[in-house]
């Protein structure tokens, strides 16, 4: 893969895995993590050399995997190892195998979480940027940190376009992008929340959002947020917002490009960036998918 390296120091010296997490904390300090969340760095000694970096969504045995057959010194991802407790690092067990392989190959693990939701730029805006949003503002604030993107799109488009639109930015996967209303109604504001949303309804229903695109929608959530803006068109709404689940691992994979562009900005030319090839999606095929149907639909 091709890094841009166009802004890097030209400095002629040896990386240190503390530098690397220094300019990590810098992007993404520890402190606007969620107070749930676990993240920093999670194995790795700070005086090792790094001169090769792999990003990931998930740290999962393929991507370690692929790191240990790249020859990478570091694994960053989004999705926290260790977020809840364990008890156990034996290899019958996936975490235990994942720390023995980094462990065993001297690969360091750095994640950024909730810390890279909430940053300017990170997740959230890298999701505004693929649905086509150029200015916008919080969705909402959580424990002080604003969390999620609310925008207007420079003209309206149809449900339909803005799918595929961003079906075409995100990675593929088996699931697709799934959508929740007519295809060739209008929407021009746009409420976007990487990864799981589908408790944020209220702040999206404030926000005056036409579209809510986010992920790992369950059925009562999305069924019960449908409904209440279908109730509310009867007294003269716009039966809004609909709904566009872009897929977990997809809407949080677009923040991985930007990523690598900052890092080779920040980071001297001896080390290389590289994404990981590994779909961490943990669906592999859909049966009997129904396309749209209605007028305006995509073909």
């Amino acid at each position: 893969m091709d890094n841009n390296r166009s802004g890097r120091r030209d400095v002629a010296q040896t990386t240190r895995l503390r530098d690397v997490v220094d300019v990590l904390d810098g992007f993404y300090p520890q402190s606007t993590a969620q107070s749930w969340d676990h993240v920093g760095l999670v194995a790795g000694d700070p005086d090792q050399v790094v001169s090769s970096i792999l990003l990931a969504v998930d740290p999962t045995l393929d991507v370690i995997a692929e790191a240990i057959e790249r020859g990478a010194d570091l694994i960053i991802t989004h999705h926290p190892l260790l977020l809840r407790g364990i008890h156990s690092v034996a290899t019958t067990t996936a975490k235990g195998a994942a720390i023995t392989d980094l462990l065993v190959n001297g690969l360091a693990l750095y994640c950024a979480h909730t810390n890279a939701d909430v940053a300017d730029p990170g997740v959230g805006h890298a999701l505004a940027d693929a649905c086509g949003l150029d200015t916008t503002g919080a969705l909402e604030v959580i424990e002080d940190q604003a969390l999620g993107r609310v925008g207007d799109l420079p003209a309206p488009v149809t449900l339909a376009e803005l799918a595929r639109h961003l079906q075409e930015a995100l990675p593929v996967t088996a699931g697709g992008v799934r959508v929740s209303g007519p295809a060739h109604a209008p929407v021009r504001r746009i409420a976007v929340l990487g990864g799981a949303g589908d408790t944020s309804f209220e702040s999206v229903r404030r926000s005056g959002a036409d579209v809510y695109v986010t992920a790992d929608l369950r059925h009562h959530p999305a069924l019960e947020a449908r409904e209440e803006a279908r109730a509310a068109a009867r007294s003269g709404g716009a039966g809004t917002p609909y709904l566009i689940d872009a897929g977990h691992y997809a809407s949080e994979w677009l923040w991985l490009p930007g990523l690598r562009d900052r890092l080779a900005a920040a980071l001297p030319d001896t080390v290389s960036i590289e994404i990981s090839t590994v779909r961490t999606d943990p669906w592999d095929f859909v049966v009997g998918a129904q396309p749209p149907t209605d007028a305006g639909g995509m073909p």
